[in-house]
């Protein structure tokens, strides 16, 4: 959060991308930033004990929407 916060300040555009047991932690962090309004976008925890092809299929899911938030900066 504090590296994807760091670019965005700097008109940089970034989309912090964690798995849904940080959600919590990961919006608390943005709030403690002073960007509360910076989410990440999540995927589904656990990742580690995945295949390469559900880590594959997860990033897939919301690729379309890292890429929007990236284009809308």
């Amino acid at each position: 959060m504090h590296d994807t916060t760091k670019l965005e300040n700097l008109g940089i555009p970034a989309v912090p991308v964690a798995t849904t047991e940080f959600m919590f932690a990961a919006r608390a962090q943005a709030a403690a930033l002073g960007r509360s309004d910076f989410d990440a976008i999540y995927v589904a925890h656990p990742i580690q004990d995945q295949t390469k092809a559900e880590i594959e299929a997860r990033a897939e899911a919301v690729l379309d929407s890292l890429v929007a938030r990236l284009v809308a900066n």
